[in-house]
């Protein structure tokens, strides 16, 4: 019964995925939406082999004894679970695909194969080839004189088997051509078909089917035996630590030679779009040093990524997509007000994407240019491509103001973005700091110092995301921002802290990984723990990413047997089983999985006036609790804190988009017993009626008192 009540880590993934890959067979949400769903299923199921399959294949090799501590499965073990898992997935994301292409070609968007093609366009595909493709194929043929060529992560290639024209030629030799263009973009993946002029529809191939069909022409002295689409995903699992001991480089440079190293690492997973003969298989398997196991055959794209350039095509076609959602103004908000005065007057949290990220950015755009501002302090893990949080950052470095950024360059598949807003912001006049040699700082955190006189004031912004505008668009996070002189206090100790390269030991008011977050939630369980025992109402409720650390996971199993009464909404991996009788009955675990990403955390501990609630950057993963520097802020504004608590109450009635995690470890939507209720949805349409309540009483006159402010502060930045 005891290992029961755990899940492993990788399969617990792959059942998310599966939650994700559902979405694209919901027929409630719309088709081109459906498509992009199956797109971040095999984006997901990428990295998933790229980090954790790579983690433990990497584990199978040096010590496959090692056994997870909650299913004393080995790394061998996990990864035959894996590749049968996968096969499973993959068959069902074929099956959805296969449907989504025929539902989509009734509505004008026609995936074609070269066979599907009528004569024109046949004519057009052919003169695409010659032109357009052919004098940028470099094709290889592998035999005693020529190599087996590298083949770079997730990249499509055509394989060939091949034989000589020369009756007397019995050799047979591989040919292999790359059919991605993307870095010198000679030429489109996507290739959309010749249409009438009044015809809306979108007609399209994908160029590899291209390259596929015209194989005879690339490689024209050979006769083409058999041929196949295949794809390599890599190792992606890269050693910093170990080269940042034995380097004499600074961290920027090891990173940036990481990046590089990680292109050519082991493949873990190769992808063949039909099955080859196992003579052919086994020779391309044995030169990537790929089993059996490792080789998935798909009758979907291998690579789904060109979605994102169908649905810009297709984006007059409304009814294929979403409603257009647009973050609104948050209510706490005033538009002519600045934002260091607002907080000052009472704690803000905005609740993203339903409210606008634009008051956190005008936030820092204004204190950039406020002269009471003396410093900037903040942490960043992930920024939007244009970011206009850098952007403020440097105006205040230009300005003359103490800027501290700590840049995480270990932000995996962000390092090489990392690095170039390391150096604009070291440019620029910032100092630029990397954190502790062994810890990722995942944290949000954020602090302005203003100077007034001999006054001293603070605003402190914690977040559950990243300072990303566009993620804020499509991630659900909190953003708090405060002018709490204790919270502040934390905050002064924490950069200061990171400053010299040290973590923080104690902390008052917020909890910071790795010394002071996992032993102070302990605390809070067991407070409950105890009042549980006394007979009295014991509560818990966690909304996070996932569940992974093992310690928090048995405190919460002793809670829940006490009679603790535990909620949580854990959108991904779970390794605790929920509602086993005697075990975790009194747990309940739901998934949301809908048009948004769920990405905030908020810890709920205790009922009625002792009841404390925190957000958080951090999971309850051991990498996050122990491994990584994090933080989690109490809400001490009563009205923050009501709003947090009626967020985490609707997403526990959600019975539109939530999965109720089953005891034997399976997920199964929820089910509709009166009215439906999405989440996400409700929280749109509340953010849009708060904003036009919001816009209707500042149509209201200005007060007196508020003009008076803003004479006095012009006049001060006159001076």
């Amino acid at each position: 019964m005891a290992n029961k009540v755990y899940d492993n880590r990788e399969l617990s993934w792959l059942k998310f995925d599966d939650r994700v890959l559902e979405e694209s067979a919901d027929l409630s949400v719309p088709l081109m939406e459906r498509l992009s769903f199956a797109y971040i299923f095999a984006n997901n199921l990428d990295e998933f082999y790229m980090v954790r399959v790579g983690s433990l294949n990497d584990k199978m090799l040096t010590n496959d004894g090692d056994r997870d501590g909650k299913t004393q499965l080995k790394p061998s073990e996990q990864l035959d679970r894996i590749y049968s898992r996968t096969k499973t997935l993959l068959a069902k994301k074929d099956e959805h695909f296969s449907s989504l292409r025929s539902e989509l070609a009734v509505q004008g968007i026609k995936h074609l194969s070269y066979k599907d093609l009528n004569d024109r366009e046949r004519e057009f595909a052919e003169a695409f080839f010659n032109f357009e493709i052919k004098p940028f194929v470099s094709p290889q043929v592998v035999d005693r004189r020529h190599p087996f060529p590298f083949l770079k992560n997730k990249e499509i290639y055509l394989v060939a088997k091949l034989a000589s024209k020369k009756q007397s030629d019995s050799d047979v030799k591989l040919g292999i051509v790359s059919t991605f263009s993307g870095g010198a973009g000679a030429f489109p993946r996507v290739v959309f078909l010749p249409s009438d002029d009044n015809s809306d529809e979108v007609r399209f191939i994908l160029s590899e089917d291209i390259i596929s069909h015209c194989c005879s022409k690339i490689f024209d002295g050979f006769r083409i035996q058999e041929k196949a689409l295949i794809r390599v995903t890599r190792n992606a699992d890269i050693d910093i630590e170990n080269s940042y001991h034995d380097s004499d480089m600074d961290f920027r440079s090891i990173m940036t030679e990481m990046v590089k190293k990680r292109r050519r690492l082991q493949p873990v997973r190769l992808q063949m779009s039909k099955q080859l003969s196992d003579l052919t298989t086994g020779e391309i398997s044995a030169r990537l040093e790929l089993s059996k196991k490792q080789v998935f055959v798909e009758k979907s794209p291998l690579d789904m990524s060109y979605v994102s350039t169908v649905c810009d095509k297709a984006a007059k076609k409304q009814q294929l997509f979403f409603q257009k959602k647009t973050p609104q103004p948050s209510p706490d908000v005033k538009e002519n007000i600045p934002m260091a005065y607002q907080i000052e007057q009472g704690d803000i949290l905005l609740s993203y994407p339903y409210e606008s990220i634009k008051p956190f950015i005008r936030l820092l755009q204004e204190s950039a240019e406020d002269p009471d501002v003396v410093s900037i302090k903040i942490t960043l893990y992930r920024v939007a491509k244009d970011s206009k949080v850098v952007d403020a950052l440097v105006s205040a470095a230009e300005n003359g103001k103490e800027v501290l950024v700590l840049v995480e360059l270990r932000a995996r598949f962000d390092e090489e973005n990392n690095i170039g807003w390391s150096k604009r912001l070291e440019d620029s006049g910032c100092n630029v700091i990397y954190g502790p040699r062994e810890l990722k700082v995942h944290s949000k955190l954020l602090l302005i110092t203003r100077k007034s006189g001999k006054t001293v004031r603070y605003i402190t912004q914690i977040g559950t995301g990243n300072y990303n505008e566009k993620t804020s668009a499509i991630y659900t996070d909190l953003s708090l921002m405060t002018a709490n002189k204790d919270i502040a206090a934390d905050a002064v100790t924490f950069f200061n802290a990171l400053s010299m390269g040290l973590l923080v030991e104690h902390s008052n008011f917020l909890l910071v990984a790795p010394k002071c977050l996992r032993n102070r939630i302990l605390e809070l369980m067991n407070r409950e723990l105890e009042i549980a025992k006394a007979g009295k109402e014991a509560y818990i409720g966690l909304k996070l990413n996932s569940l992974t650390d093992k310690v928090l996971i048995d405190k919460m199993i002793e809670c829940s047997k006490a009679g603790v009464k535990i909620e949580c909404v854990i959108r991904g991996i779970s390794c605790l089983v929920a509602g086993i009788p005697g075990v975790s009955e009194n747990i309940q675990i739901r998934s949301i999985v809908g048009r948004f990403l769920e990405h905030a955390r908020v810890y709920i501990f205790g009922v009625g006036e002792r009841m404390n609630v925190y957000i958080s950057s951090a999971d309850f993963m051991t990498r996050n609790t122990v491994k990584r520097v994090e933080v989690a802020a109490p809400l001490l504004d009563p009205k923050v804190k009501a709003k947090v608590l009626e967020i985490f109450r609707i997403q526990m009635s959600d019975n539109v988009k939530a999965r109720i995690q089953q005891p034997d470890g399976s997920y199964k939507k929820a089910e509709i017993s009166q009215s439906a209720l999405s989440a996400q949805d409700y929280f749109y349409l509340q953010s849009y009626a708060n904003a036009q309540m919001a816009e209707a009483k500042a149509a209201e006159p200005v007060k007196e008192k508020k003009k008076g402010f803003f004479a006095r502060l012009f006049s001060r930045k006159k001076k």
